[in-house]
Parts: structure tokens; C-alpha cells; sequence
């Protein structure tokens, strides 16, 4: 059983190793460089913040063992339009087990529910098939493609970001009469 839980002060050392991980950076869209504990401590310290508050959201993705093994980011997140993009990771030794499909199927009816969601979003590596597979098993649709977006260190060079959407809930249409 894979569960989603919010963030810990106990999970220093799990996101230390994570962020950390330069096969990571890559996919990622800020600079590359190692973080440090004590900017890991700060952040965890600040991580209480609802997702209306810090536009942002992180969960831990835990395996059957409590074991952590991932993260589901919520980021991007708009009040006014209803939506936020969506990214996974989880650690090189736990992947192709199944942990972010489970983590994806409990995000959906969460994020449309509780989170009154309309839709979700998520823009992959072109190259990055497992992920692109991931997302679309859980209804995710392509809806374009962003050409030389994503700088790659080795080989130097410039790859195609893939982007996705899935709308959550259907709103109804409403129509205002005029006020005047």
C-alpha cells in the first residue's frame, strides 16, 4: 500500500539525498547545485503552508514499510483558474514498482475534491518514456509539444518538453445576466 502524507521534520535526510541527486537536476527547473541540510531544514520548517498560501504543495510518497520513496509536487498552483501543474519523483532504487502510479491514482480524486481542482498539468521530457507512459495511463492528455526546452548537460544539447493535461471535473457553464 502506497501512501501520500505531508511533509516531516524527519524527512531531512530522505530529501537531502533526493535533491541531491544530479541525475535529478537535469529534470528540474531550477540551477544545478547541491542544497544544503540547513536550507532543507528552513524549507521543512515553512512546509506547513497550504497549497493557497505558498502556491505550492509537496507530499511524501511512502511505500508499504512507511518507507519514503518519493515526492508528488504540487506547483504552479492558480485559485483563479483552478488548476496546478503536477510532478513525481521517486528514488532511482524504488522506481518501476508501481509507487507513482498508486501515488498518481490517490492525487486525482484528491486534487479534484478536496483541492476543488478543475484540471492538472505537467510538462515531461520528451525522452523520458516511463513518465510519459505514467501519465498518460492515468488520462493524461498531449496537448503540445515545447521545442528545445529542456537544456541536457551530456550530451550538451537542447530536447523537446512533452505537455499534458487532464481535466478533473467537467464545470458547469454559468451564465451571469448583466447587472446594469
Amino acid at each position: 500500500m502506497v501512501t501520500l502524507r505531508a511533509l516531516e521534520p524527519d524527512d531531512l535526510d530522505f530529501l537531502f539525498a533526493l535533491e541531491n541527486d544530479p541525475d535529478l537536476w537535469a529534470v528540474s527547473d531550477v540551477l544545478p547545485a547541491p542544497i544544503s541540510r540547513q536550507a532543507l531544514r528552513e524549507y521543512l520548517r515553512h512546509a506547513t503552508a497550504s497549497l493557497a498560501e505558498a502556491g505550492q504543495m509537496r507530499l511524501i510518497i511512502s511505500a508499504e514499510n512507511s518507507q519514503a520513496v518519493g515526492t508528488l509536487d504540487l506547483y504552479d498552483y492558480s485559485a483563479l483558474h483552478q488548476r496546478a501543474g503536477v510532478g513525481i519523483t521517486v528514488l532511482q532504487s524504488a522506481r518501476r514498482r508501481g509507487y507513482a502510479a498508486a501515488a498518481l491514482a490517490q492525487l486525482l480524486p484528491y486534487a479534484g475534491q478536496a483541492l476543488q481542482l478543475h484540471q492538472l498539468y505537467c510538462t515531461i521530457a520528451a525522452s523520458n518514456e516511463p513518465s510519459l507512459r505514467l501519465f498518460r495511463k492515468a488520462g493524461f492528455r498531449q496537448v503540445g509539444v515545447r521545442h528545445d526546452w529542456l537544456r541536457i548537460p551530456i550530451p550538451p544539447g537542447w530536447i523537446n518538453a512533452v505537455e499534458m493535461q487532464l481535466i478533473l471535473q467537467k464545470a458547469p457553464l454559468v451564465i451571469l445576466n448583466e447587472l446594469f
